[in-house]
């Protein structure tokens, strides 16, 4: 039995989901394959197959439309099969799952990286990303401030407005900097000596957030070197294993720059489907089969 989970149907325990998202960044990456066609001058189609992680009996199959001159900027499906059968338990609307869970993964390199007391954020790019970004990095560490920038000056009052019903006041440059931006050219050149940035746009070929000088003197961490449109000294995997120490000083600049991999469709998939049939006893029952079951207790 398939079920369809439309945008207003997923629930999502955010603390639990970091917990999730962690424990599968800490393990070996699989990293599955991106399939980008370009469709017309705004629009770019994307397949992103297998999403696999340990522990999860299923696999995920995203394809999903980009197209930067919208809001949502992209929408699509992710289809979540049975990792033993292939038969398909869910179709769900990836256009918010694919927010979240790009934003918590972004929020998560940097919680781990940047320094412990750093609790002011500057965010470039007031979009859907920046949003989630910020509103994870508010659920790992507590945030006093937010500073925003934007090339829409709407943009940016609306975010404001919208922090501060999160309980962030507006402030000045942040000890942390959260980037998701269409730029392709540097906006960020230099940061003050601690900062950490996570920059989400250098996700394909052509992009570009940091200037390369700003690269050179900080300590780079990505999700996945052969991804990667920078060039890296570890990946996130290895900083959570203990297998590299991530931030050795106070003052050393670190940066986050993941592409996005496969593997979280699928565990922010998983945690859906599993919310969607608690609530639904009888269609967890017909629709996985035991083995799915035990795990997903």
């Amino acid at each position: 039995m398939t079920i369809v989970l439309g945008a207003g149907d997923v629930e999502i325990d955010l603390p639990r989901l970091a917990d999730e998202l962690t424990a599968a960044l800490r393990a070996p990456i699989s990293p599955g394959q991106r399939v980008r066609v370009p469709v017309t001058a705004d629009v770019t189609a994307m397949i992103l197959v297998p999403g696999l992680a340990p522990d999860i009996p299923a696999y995920t199959v995203k394809v999903h439309a980009k197209n930067p001159r919208r809001s949502p900027a992209i929408t699509g499906v992710i289809c979540l099969h049975d990792l033993a059968s292939g038969d398909l338990l869910a179709l769900i609307d990836s256009a918010g799952l694919t927010a979240l869970r790009t934003g918590l993964g972004g929020a998560l390199g940097a919680h781990v990286l940047a320094r412990p007391e750093a609790r002011t954020v500057t965010v470039i790019g007031a979009g859907a990303q920046g949003r989630a970004q910020l509103a994870a990095l508010a659920a790992l560490r507590p945030i006093d401030s937010v500073q925003v920038r934007d090339t829409n000056p709407v943009a940016e009052r609306k975010f404001v407005a919208w922090a501060e019903e999160l309980g962030i006041d507006a402030g000045g440059a942040g000890e942390i900097v959260l980037m998701a931006t269409w730029s392709r050219e540097p906006v960020l050149h230099q940061v003050a000596p601690g900062t950490h940035v996570t920059s989400l746009g250098a996700d394909e070929p052509g992009k570009v957030e940091l200037a390369q000088e700003l690269l050179d003197d900080a300590l780079v961490v990505v999700d996945d070197p052969e991804l990667a449109h920078v060039a890296a000294d570890t990946t996130i995997g290895a900083v959570l294993r203990g297998e590299h120490p991530g931030r050795t000083r106070a003052d050393q600049v670190t940066v986050y720059s993941p592409a996005g991999l496969p593997m979280q469709d699928l565990v922010i998939a998983w945690h859906a489907y599993r919310n969607a049939c608690r609530k639904s006893p009888a269609v967890f029952d017909v629709g996985v089969s035991r083995r799915q079951q035990e795990a997903g207790r």
